[in-house]
């Protein structure tokens, strides 16, 4: 009797059965209609955007009934949403990465998709929009798709194999803190045309600011009077090298001219972000300054005796061999190495001479 009163007690919860948790997918186009029906003639519900989350209500072919958070229903692309679990991948790459250090700032150059891995083909959800401010994180350098009907360049056989196209990718960090890696070419370092002026045709890969410097005398450019002092490092216009840039510059001011002006300059080296900006003092120095906290950078150079470094095939990441520290101190418009007394310098690699080309126009990438 007590046995038939538990099963009966049982039967009569079965109707209690836990709800199946709701399923998402999240709007990966720019912008996206909802249709009240899957036909060749059917009513706008709705306008979604991208990165909204829509609850899944049933998959049809090639399309699927969602809900928006305000509770609108209709039909949906599934090329126009991601799924949950590329979503999850995002939000654990964000995770991963929220901690990182920027090793420059730059901006959207035009309308790009976020991916989850270096790659055209691989999962993307989020779109970036022109002028979004971003973080650079990491480059990594792939092999760039061929298109259809586009023939391969040959060499002569005692030139060695065919060179390969490369196309250069960044990890970013944009102003949500989302995380994921945008093509090279659609983004442009964060610097002001009084420095790109002077990039001499080379890219600028970062601008750092040293310290400010007052001049009253300064052109309206500079409405506040307090002049930066940058620290930019450059590389030439080409993707796939095994090195973040070859040249580094310090812009100075001249406040009689009111002009900048070259303070330092380090080319014809393989340098590796990021550049550390700091204050540091002078242990060996004998001028009144020298326990003066003062700006400060350093960044690292390739050895002569390191191997030639290549990009991971899978990730695309380069990881430079034996590499040597280089500090420099900004003493007023001077800048001196900070390098203990009879210290020599150690010989550095030099990259191979690069053709020179014309900055690349913009393209749309979806």
């Amino acid at each position: 009797m007590v046995a038939f009163a538990i099963c009966a007690a049982l039967a009569g919860c079965s109707h209690f059965h836990a709800k199946p948790s709701a399923q998402y997918v999240y709007v990966s186009a720019k912008q996206a209609t909802l249709r009240d029906r899957v036909a060749a003639v059917s009513n706008r519900v709705a306008t979604v955007q991208n990165g909204d989350r829509l609850e899944v209500i049933e998959r049809g072919r090639h399309y699927v009934h969602v809900k928006t958070d305000a509770g609108q229903q209709g039909w949906i692309s599934e090329k126009a949403v991601a799924t949950q679990d590329i979503y999850d991948a995002f939000q654990s790459l964000a995770d991963d990465h929220k901690k990182d250090s920027a090793v420059a700032t730059a901006v959207v150059s035009d309308e790009v998709n976020m991916h989850l891995k270096p790659g055209r083909e691989t999962d993307s959800l989020f779109r970036m929009q022109e002028k979004d401010k971003l973080q650079l994180l990491a480059r990594a350098t792939l092999p760039a798709p061929v298109r259809p009907g586009v023939i391969t360049p040959k060499t002569a056989p005692a030139a060695g194999p065919p060179t390969v196209p490369m196309e250069d990718w960044w990890l970013v960090r944009d102003q949500h803190g989302r995380a994921g890696w945008l093509l090279s070419r659609m983004i442009s370092v964060d610097a002001p045309d009084s420095l790109t002026r002077y990039a001499e045709g080379q890219r600028i890969v970062g601008a750092y600011v040293l310290t400010r410097v007052y001049d009253p005398g300064a052109g309206d450019d500079e409405p506040d009077k307090n002049i930066p002092i940058y620290l930019t490092v450059l590389s030439p216009y080409k993707s796939g090298l095994p090195f973040d840039f070859d040249q580094v510059r310090v812009f100075t001011w001249n406040s009689k001219l009111h002009r900048y002006e070259t303070g330092f300059r380090d080319k014809n080296i393989e340098g590796y972000l990021p550049v550390k900006i700091a204050t540091a003092k002078d242990p060996y120095g004998k001028s009144p300054t020298a326990q003066t906290p003062l700006p400060s950078f350093t960044y690292r150079v390739l050895a002569a005796d390191a191997a030639a470094p290549a990009p991971d095939p899978t990730t695309g990441l380069i990881t430079p061999g034996r590499t040597i520290l280089k500090t420099y101190r900004l003493e007023g418009n001077l800048v001196r190495r900070l390098a203990p007394p009879g210290s020599k310098d150690e010989p550095e690699a030099h990259p191979a001479p690069q053709e020179k080309k014309a900055k690349p126009a913009a393209k749309k990438h979806r």
